[in-house]
């Protein structure tokens, strides 16, 4: 429960975008709620970080696409009402007209009565489709410190990376002087020539500012109704922007010396390198910090099982994450994640490969650098990754090569 003595805030986590870049994975779920490591959902991160830090506020704006979202969060994310905590989904409910949200700073307009009804001093607007950890007490008490009327959080990536990220400039303070939108050539932070500040999607408003700020926006024709695109550029204009280095950031459990870890999951090889990231025998990301938790919701499953055939040995699984309900049967698995009811038969060869829920790979099957999605039997002697042509003609495949089978997908044997 939040201490008396902290300020008083209101969370509101963007999942409304329509994730065209991650289909087919989102043919029929909305971004945030796409599968990641096992059991886990995208928006879990950022609910689980705001929910440790003893935000318990938290409105989850959404809009496309969304029952299996809304699912995931009345089920998992019940929060003591009694107490005045919530997690609760908040669809386009056209206040303001019989129109859907327009972008991320429309979606914070239309529902401005959320604002009223808490009356909070402070308010965090994050996405929800990021893998990262982050204590967002420490963001708010450098927001209050530095005056700022808005926070953006930051994370240094190469500057030769710019090019890809919403850049921030800085002078002698935080203050915010430039915000250039993935700028073609940029110049590196004073500190560290090597390195830009990105923007990680993440924010820390005055209340007071953001209400005025969304209403001049609602009312510009001209604008794109975006917080990243909009909102900010005009609070640098006006002075009022500051930045907050995640690197600075510290959660506790964590180990000293680890780089930051922050990755925007947006397209089908950011999401599959997030998960190899996963598996690598030193994870970037280390989902085992117990003093602050991914939470998500828990499934009454058997453990996993590795399966011995009698005087055949045991197979081969390593370097990956097996989880609850899987079962592994004298087969080949080698980096790779394998999600609750996870099947793979005896002489299957699985290398480099992301199954979701109840995937099932048949005795001789191959699958090597690929996303198998839900409920998708892989026949005996079907090989999925291994030829490049005969892979493009049957499914999505992703710049650098990943092979993505859809949901519920019938391959013929």
């Amino acid at each position: 429960m939040e201490s008396t003595q902290r300020p008083q805030v209101l969370s509101m986590v963007l999942a409304g975008g329509e994730g065209k870049r991650l289909a087919p994975l989102t043919l029929d779920r909305a971004k945030p709620a796409v599968p990641f490591a096992g059991h886990y959902r995208l928006i879990d991160f950022a609910l689980s970080n705001l929910v440790n830090g003893g935000y318990r506020k938290i409105a989850v704006l959404t809009q496309y696409k969304s029952h299996s979202l809304d699912v995931h969060i009345s089920t998992t994310w019940r929060l003591a009402a009694f107490l005045g905590n919530y997690v609760t989904s908040v669809p386009a409910q056209m206040r303001r007209g019989a129109q859907w949200f327009l972008g991320s700073a429309d979606a914070i307009h239309q529902n401005l009565n959320l604002i009223n009804d808490e009356r909070p001093q402070y308010i965090f607007v994050f996405g929800a489709d990021h893998i990262y950890r982050m204590d967002p007490r420490q963001m708010l008490d450098h927001h209050i410190k530095s005056g700022a009327g808005a926070t953006v959080a930051a994370i240094r990536v190469p500057v030769e990376q710019a090019d890809q990220f919403g850049v921030i400039e800085t002078g002698e303070t935080n203050r915010i002087e430039h915000f250039r939108e993935k700028p073609e050539s940029a110049v590196g932070m004073a500190e560290d020539p090597k390195s830009v500040l990105a923007s990680m999607g993440n924010y820390v408003f005055d209340a007071e500012v953001l209400v005025d700020l969304v209403r001049r926006n609602a009312s510009d024709e001209s604008t794109g109704y975006d917080v990243g695109g909009d909102l900010i550029p005009q609070l640098v204009d006006e002075g009022v922007a500051h930045v907050y280095d995640f690197t600075t950031n510290r959660v506790p459990g964590e180990v000293d010396g680890v780089e930051h870890y922050w990755r925007d999951v947006g397209t089908l090889d950011a999401y599959y390198e997030a998960h190899m990231d996963l598996v690598a025998p030193e994870p970037r990301f280390d989902l085992y910090n117990a003093d602050w938790p991914i939470h998500t919701s828990t499934r009454a499953l058997p453990p996993a099982k590795l399966v011995v055939s009698p005087g055949q040995g045991a197979g081969e699984v390593a370097d990956s994450m097996v989880s609850n309900g899987a079962v592994v049967e004298r087969a080949r698995v080698w980096r790779s994640v394998l999600a609750p009811r996870v099947h793979i038969e005896p002489g299957a060869d699985v290398e480099g490969a992301i199954l979701m829920d109840r995937a099932k790979v048949e005795s001789g099957a191959i699958v090597r650098r690929a996303i198998v999605d839900k409920n998708v039997v892989i026949p005996s002697g079907v090989q999925i990754g291994v030829d490049p042509v005969l892979d493009r003609e049957r499914f999505t495949v992703s710049d650098n090569g990943v092979v993505v089978v859809p949901k519920g997908a019938v391959l013929e044997p």
